[in-house]
């Protein structure tokens, strides 16, 4: 079962509307990239960290 089936079943076990369509959730669209960015980002927070305290010696 894939992540959308199961949350449309699992919307519909608590007595939502049948009717009413999910809302698009931006979240998703950027959730396949987080293993590649948080890597990246903390590279270069430790880059600039360790160039200030260098600077600053």
């Amino acid at each position: 079962m894939s992540t959308s089936e199961a949350r449309h079943s699992h919307s519909h076990s608590h007595g939502d509307n049948p009717g009413s369509t999910q809302p698009h959730d931006p979240i998703e669209d950027v959730v396949h990239a987080v293993p590649l960015v948080l890597p990246i980002a903390g590279g270069v927070l430790m880059f600039l960290l360790a160039f200030i305290a260098i600077y600053m010696a």
